[in-house]
């Protein structure tokens, strides 16, 4: 009997190996097929994509013979001569006409007003100037940490910001205390 149990469990084990076998080869080739799947649907996108080029430059061409036509028959726009291109600023300003009488003003390039040239502020009820300060305008006292010392000589912030430091290797004042210039 025992003859018999190992040649059952020899069998057994023959059956299961051959059973591995197929599954991994099995296995094998549905990932061979599904590979080849997804090649012809890429194949398949990329032919569509070039379908579609194929046809909006077929129309386009289409177009072109079309807006030939057009011109020969109503526009009759010719390709510019290289005479007709100018080789500087002063070419093109030499071809500006004088303005003619009532025609507006030519546009000006955007500056930074200069002092004294800031309009004064208008009301848009009365239209008569404004106050900078209106008269019941009183400044806060300074309080806490907004309040400087009479021996603290250090200057605000916005005095800071105001200020440019010299920073260059190599010269006194560089690194702890660099040297502050308004």
């Amino acid at each position: 009997m025992i003859g018999g149990s190992r040649l059952r469990q020899a069998g057994w084990a023959m059956a299961l190996g051959i059973v591995f076998t197929l599954f991994v080869a099995l296995t094998f080739r549905v990932h061979a097929v599904k590979s080849e799947v997804v090649r012809a649907e890429r194949q398949i996108i990329a032919l569509k994509q070039e379908t579609m080029r194929l046809e909006t430059e077929f129309e386009t061409r289409a177009n072109q013979q079309q807006l030939a036509n057009w011109n020969a028959v109503d526009f009759g726009y010719v390709a510019p001569t290289a005479g007709q291109y100018l080789e500087n600023e002063r070419q093109l300003a030499s071809l500006a006409q004088p303005l003619a009488p009532g025609a507006p003003d030519p546009i000006r390039v955007a500056r930074a007003p200069q002092a004294g040239e800031i309009p004064e502020m208008v009301s848009p009820l009365t239209g008569k100037p404004v106050e900078t300060l209106p008269a019941s305008y009183q400044p806060k006292k300074p309080t806490g940490r907004e309040q400087r010392s009479a021996e603290d000589d250090r200057p605000s912030l916005a005095e800071r910001l105001g200020m440019t430091a010299e920073l260059a290797p190599g010269q006194p004042g560089f690194g702890q205390n660099p040297k502050v210039a308004e």
